[in-house]
């Protein structure tokens, strides 16, 4: 039975029976297609016994802050985006956080939906998602209600599985740590000046060009925030790097910048990108936070290609998912320069020791004779 809450005492109940619940779960349902902020459009939670959906339309769900800060392990699915949108209406992250992706990853599974996680672990098949539902419309028709509370409805069921799975392996600490850093990112304020390194032409940029990217970009996601538009909307990855490249001074420049829309090609839209080019163009290059290099060096190149073969090898033997264990970026990180997810934790002990073993030449690797590749100490002895 699912309680379909729309008035705020219904709320205030809700809230008082997940207080002081060991363990609750809970999913999102929102849009964000036209705006910057995803828009939550449904709240799902569970609790053991029941669901609930809530209409954050018709209901301030920010008091659901005291559930989220309290004692209670959230379990959720896929977490990133829903903590997002739960900083925002309700000032704050789960304090303990199950992702299940997360743990499934360390019991043998890639990246799992929830779909198949749950058929593969409890047996049971969700309704199917429609992709082209309007969670803002009310009315919600009861297939759309059905397929919200399945989100929620056996992740009490889910986790009390992948815990036993989890404590079997030994397992628990690395995922409940894997799931401490999602909730601990969830937290931290993206930083504008770093807007940029998205952008995949602008990365490359150095120098003079660099500062006006990075000013442009840092100038783009404010506005985009306060306004609540995409950053797309306001102005084109392409339009921006092409200001970088060769930063216009006038009206006249503008009309020869690909991408840029017609709008801002004149006006007050016009002299405002032309003053923060003004602003880029000006700015100290000991300021511009040029982002990480990408890949390890030429010399480096078929290391990081073996090094990663054996990771992956790793990773399957222990059943782990590969891109949770070590992706080709960590292991270049860790090869350059000792830092990165492999330096320290579980990962150091599993993976990491032995590549700073193979790196500092202690170590070497070799095909065993079932096509195997291990890691030796090294004899030091040419062939």
């Amino acid at each position: 039975m699912t309680d379909w809450v729309d008035d705020a005492d219904g709320f205030a109940e809700l809230v008082d029976r997940l207080a002081d619940v060991d363990v609750y779960g809970l999913d999102t349902e929102f849009h964000r297609e036209r705006t910057y902020y995803a828009h939550l459009a449904l709240l799902q939670l569970s609790w053991s016994g029941g669901v609930a959906v809530v209409d954050p339309l018709a209901v301030d769900v920010a008091p659901l802050e005291r559930v989220l800060r309290g004692p209670g392990v959230c379990v959720m699915h896929a977490a990133s985006q829903d903590l997002e949108i739960l900083q925002r209406v309700c000032g704050t992250v789960p304090s303990r956080l199950f992702d299940t992706q997360i743990a499934a990853g360390f019991v043998g599974y890639s990246s799992p939906g929830l779909g198949p996680l749950i058929h593969g672990e409890l047996g049971l098949t969700l309704p199917k998602a429609d992709r082209l539902t309007d969670w803002m419309t009310r009315p919600l028709g009861a297939d759309a209600l059905a397929y919200a509370a399945s989100d929620v409805a056996h992740l009490h069921e889910l986790y009390d599985v992948l815990v036993g799975k989890l404590e079997a392996r030994g397992r628990r600490q690395w995922a409940e740590d894997e799931c401490e850093v999602l909730r601990s990112r969830a937290i931290s304020a993206p930083v504008p000046e770093r807007a940029w390194w998205k952008i995949k032409e602008a990365r490359s940029l150095r120098g003079r060009a660099a500062a006006v990217a990075q000013t442009m970009a840092a100038w783009r996601e404010r506005k985009a925030s306060t306004v609540d538009r995409p950053v797309r909307f306001l102005l084109a990855d392409l339009a921006m790097v092409a200001m970088a490249q060769r930063p216009p001074k006038t009206e006249e420049d503008l009309q020869r910048v690909r991408g840029l829309d017609d709008g801002k090609r004149r006006g007050s839209a016009a002299r405002e990108l032309l003053d923060v080019v003004v602003e880029g163009m000006a700015l100290d290059l000991h300021e511009v936070q040029v982002p990480p290099s990408e890949g390890v060096d030429r010399s480096r190149r078929a290391v990081a290609s073996l090094v990663s073969a054996w990771a992956a090898q790793r990773a399957k033997e222990l059943d782990i998912d590969a891109a949770i264990l070590a992706t080709r970026s960590d292991i270049e990180t860790f090869l350059m320069d000792g830092g990165g997810r492999l330096a320290d934790g579980w990962r150091h002990d599993v993976v990491g020791g032995p590549i700073r073993a193979l790196a500092a030449g202690e170590a070497s690797l070799a095909v065993d004779e079932s096509g195997r590749l291990v890691l030796e100490t090294r004899s030091g002895t040419p062939l």
